[in-house]
C-alpha cells in the first residue's frame, strides 16, 4: 500500500473506531471525505500546526459538523495536540472531542452543529480575509493572503441559509473561498432523490461560482487537481465530489452508515477491505506520522517565510505595520467611557436614531468596525458615512450590504469575528431576529460578541402591525445564554449599550425604537450597570418600585409623578439590560432595588414572561402577552395601557 492511500485509510478507520467506541456518531461522511480531506491538508492547505492562530494561515471549515470524527483525526495526525486518547473519548463528558466540533479546542476555526451555519460563517471568513487584503496588503507584500476551505453535504444544501450565502459569496466574488461538495446522495432518510432533486452545479453558477466535477471522490490525486484549479479562479469555487458514504465498509454507500457506528463484525471487515494493517483499536503505523510530518514541517516553513515577509513589510511600512498589529491584537476601541463627545446628546430621539449618531462617533474612533444592515441601513441607521461599501469591486470598503438575507447575515459576521482583524455588527428590524436566532445562538455557545442592531423593537413600529411588532422576542432573548440584551430608554443609554458591546466577551443586541424618546437627567455610564435608579424620590426608602426598560421608561416617570401628588413616594429604575444587572454585586442590587420593597410595577410593551423574577408575588407586570394591531404607535400605547395612569394605578394596587 503507498503512502498517501495509508494515510486516507488512516483517517477512516480511526473516525470509524471513534464513533464505534463511543457507540454513537456519524462514520459515513468521514470514510467517504477521507481522500478529500487528504488532498486538502496534506497537499493544498497553508497551515501550521505548532501555531494553530497564525494570522494568515488558510481556514478550514467542517459545515458537516456531525462527520466531526473526520476533523477530529485530521487534528490528531496533523499534530494539532490531539491524542489517540482524545479519540477514544469521542462524545464523552469533558473531552476535547464533542459529538460536534467546538471553537475552543486548537485547530478548530468555528464550531459547528446546526447545518448551513458552517458555510455561512466559512463567506464571513472569507469577506474578512478580502477585506484586510484589501487594506493591508501593498504591492510585493501580501501580508493578508490566504483561503478559506469549506466541506458541506446535502444537508448544508438543503438548508435556506445556504442559499443565502452562497448567492452573496457569488455577488461579491469571494474568489478565494472554495467549498468542497460531498455528493454521496445519502441523507439520514435514504436517497436524497425523496426530498433534494435539484442540479446544484447549475445553481451554483447561477449564483456566480466556478464549478468543478470531480467524478471519482475516492481519488484523492483528483480533488487535489481540482484544489489546485480552484486556487486561480476569479469566484468562488464549488468542488462537486462525488463519494461513497461509509467508503470501504459494508454499509457503504447506505443510510445507516450516517449517524449510526458501524458495528464490530462490519468494522473489521472495513479493515480487511481497506487491508488495514493494524488489527487492534486505534493504532496507527509509523509511517502515517511520518507522512504528515512532512506536512507539519512545510506547514512552520511557510509561516517561517511569511514572518520574513512581515519583518521586511514593517521596515517598508512601519505606520501601517502597527496599524496592523493593532487589529489583529483586537486593540483598537480605546477609552469610550470618559470619551465626552460620545455621550453628548440634547433633546427627545428615537433610539435607533442616537444608535446611527453613536455609529458615526465610533467609526471615526474605531477603524476596523466592519458592519451593516440585511437591506435596511436607511431604517437601522447602521451606514457608517464616508467609510465606502464592501463589494466586489470595492473591498477597502466598510459598509457591508448583506441583502435581504437575515438568516446569513448574523452566521456571516459570526464567521467574520473568527477569522481575526474585524469588529463585526449586523442590523435588521427586531422581528426578524426570529429568523437570525440560530446564528445568535452560536455567537453565545462561541462567546463572539458580535453586534447585534435591532430596530422597531416594540407595538411602536404602529401601522405596520402584528406580523413586524415584536412581542415575545425579548423574552426569547433573554432566555439565550450568553447574550447580552440591552433595550436603552433614550440616547445616552444608547451609548452605554455600545460600549457594553464593543468591550464584551460575548455577542450584544442592542433592541432600539422607532419613536422618540426623551433624554433624562441621570442617564449616562450608570446605564453600564444594566440597571440603575434614573429617577429617585425624596424618601430613602421607597413606597413602590417602577421598572422598565426602554421607551417604558418614560411612562414611569410620568407615573411617578402623578404618585407623587397622591403621597406616593415611588422610585424608577431603568433597566436595560437584565444580564449587566444580574452580574452587578449583591450589594449595588440592593441599593437599586431594595428586598424590603415589595411593591413594585415593571412595564414594558413585550411579553411579561421577563420579569417575574424581580417583580416577585406581590408585584405586577404591565406588558403585552397577545399580538397587537396596525395603528399609529399613540393609539397602541394608550388602548393597550402604557399609559402613566395605567401605571400609577397598578402601583396603588400592589401598596
Amino acid at each position: 500500500m503507498n503512502k498517501d492511500r495509508l494515510v486516507v485509510n488512516a483517517i477512516r478507520i480511526l473516525a470509524a473506531e471513534g464513533v464505534q467506541k463511543a457507540k454513537s456518531g456519524h462514520p459515513g461522511m468521514p470514510m467517504g471525505m477521507a481522500p478529500a480531506a487528504y488532498a486538502l491538508w496534506a497537499k493544498e492547505m497553508n497551515h501550521n500546526p505548532a501555531n494553530p492562530n497564525w494570522i494568515n494561515r488558510d481556514r478550514f471549515v467542517l459545515s458537516g459538523g456531525h462527520g466531526s470524527m473526520l476533523l477530529y483525526t485530521l487534528l490528531h495526525l496533523f499534530g494539532y495536540g490531539l491524542t489517540i486518547e482524545d479519540l477514544k473519548q469521542f462524545r464523552q463528558y469533558g473531552s476535547k472531542t464533542a459529538g460536534h466540533p467546538e471553537v475552543e479546542v486548537a485547530g478548530i476555526e468555528t464550531s459547528t452543529g446546526p447545518l448551513g451555519q458552517g458555510i455561512a460563517n466559512a463567506v464571513g471568513m472569507a469577506m474578512a480575509e478580502k477585506h484586510l487584503a484589501a487594506k493591508f496588503n501593498r504591492e510585493g507584500f501580501p501580508v493578508m493572503d490566504h483561503y478559506t476551505y469549506c466541506f458541506l453535504g446535502d444537508g448544508d444544501m438543503m438548508e435556506g441559509i445556504s442559499h443565502e450565502c452562497c448567492s452573496l459569496a457569488g455577488t461579491l466574488k469571494l474568489n478565494k473561498l472554495i467549498a468542497v461538495y460531498d455528493d454521496n446522495e445519502i441523507s439520514i432518510e435514504g436517497n436524497t432523490d425523496i426530498a433534494f432533486r435539484e442540479d446544484v452545479p447549475a445553481r451554483f453558477r447561477a449564483y456566480g461560482w466556478n464549478v468543478i466535477d470531480v467524478k471519482e471522490g475516492n481519488c484523492w490525486k483528483q480533488v487535489d487537481h481540482a484544489l489546485a484549479i480552484a486556487k486561480h479562479s476569479d469566484k468562488p469555487t464549488l468542488i462537486v465530489n462525488h463519494t461513497t458514504i461509509g467508503y470501504g465498509s459494508p454499509k457503504a454507500g447506505m443510510a445507516s452508515s450516517h449517524g449510526e457506528p458501524l458495528g464490530e463484525d462490519n468494522l473489521a471487515a472495513t479493515k480487511k477491505a481497506l487491508e488495514w494493517p493494524c488489527e487492534e483499536p486505534f493504532a496507527v503505523p509509523q509511517e502515517v506520522y511520518d507522512v504528515t510530518a512532512e506536512t507539519i514541517q512545510a506547514g512552520a516553513e511557510k509561516e517561517a517565510q511569511w514572518n520574513a515577509l512581515l519583518a521586511e513589510y514593517a521596515k517598508a511600512y512601519p505606520e501601517l505595520k502597527a496599524e496592523f498589529d493593532k487589529w489583529m491584537a483586537g486593540d483598537t476601541v480605546g477609552d469610550l467611557v470618559n470619551d465626552k463627545e460620545m455621550w453628548d446628546f440634547e433633546g427627545a430621539c428615537a433610539t435607533r436614531a442616537s444608535s446611527g449618531t453613536t455609529i458615526q462617533r465610533l467609526a471615526q474612533r474605531i477603524p476596523n468596525l466592519f458592519g451593516g444592515s440585511a437591506d435596511l441601513a436607511p431604517s437601522n441607521k447602521t451606514y457608517m458615512k464616508g467609510k465606502g461599501d464592501f463589494s466586489a469591486e470595492t473591498p477597502e470598503g466598510d459598509n457591508l450590504h448583506f441583502g435581504v438575507r437575515e438568516i446569513a447575515m448574523a452566521a456571516i459576521c459570526n464567521g467574520i469575528y473568527l477569522h481575526g482583524g474585524l469588529l463585526p455588527f449586523c442590523g435588521t428590524f427586531f422581528v426578524f431576529s426570529d429568523y437570525m436566532k440560530n446564528a445568535m445562538r452560536m455567537s453565545a455557545i462561541m462567546k463572539l460578541p458580535v453586534v447585534y442592531v435591532l430596530t422597531h423593537d416594540s407595538i411602536g413600529v404602529g401601522e405596520d402591525g402584528p406580523t413586524h411588532q415584536p412581542i415575545e422576542q425579548l423574552a426569547g432573548l433573554r432566555a439565550m445564554p450568553g447574550l447580552n440584551v440591552f433595550r436603552p430608554a433614550d440616547s445616552r443609554e444608547v451609548v452605554a449599550g455600545w460600549i457594553s458591546a464593543l468591550t464584551a466577551k460575548n455577542p450584544t443586541a442592542l433592541v432600539l425604537t422607532r419613536q422618540n424618546l426623551p433624554l433624562y437627567d441621570k442617564s449616562g455610564a450608570e446605564a453600564l450597570k444594566g440597571g440603575y435608579v434614573i429617577s429617585d424620590c425624596e424618601k430613602s426608602t421607597p413606597d413602590v418600585l417602577l421598572m422598565a426598560s426602554g421607551s417604558e421608561v418614560e411612562q414611569c416617570v410620568a407615573a411617578q409623578a402623578l404618585l407623587k401628588d397622591e403621597g406616593i413616594a415611588a422610585r424608577v429604575i431603568s433597566m436595560p439590560s437584565f444580564e449587566l444587572f444580574d452580574a452587578q454585586s449583591d450589594e449595588y442590587k440592593e441599593s437599586v432595588m431594595p428586598k424590603a420593597v415589595r411593591a413594585r410595577v415593571a412595564v414594558e410593551a413585550a411579553s411579561t414572561i421577563s420579569w417575574y423574577k424581580y417583580v416577585g408575588l406581590d408585584g405586577k407586570v404591565i406588558g403585552l402577552d397577545h399580538y397587537g394591531t396596525s395603528a399609529p404607535y399613540k393609539i397602541l400605547f394608550e388602548k393597550f395601557g402604557f399609559t402613566a395612569e395605567n401605571v400609577a394605578n397598578a402601583a396603588k394596587e400592589v401598596l
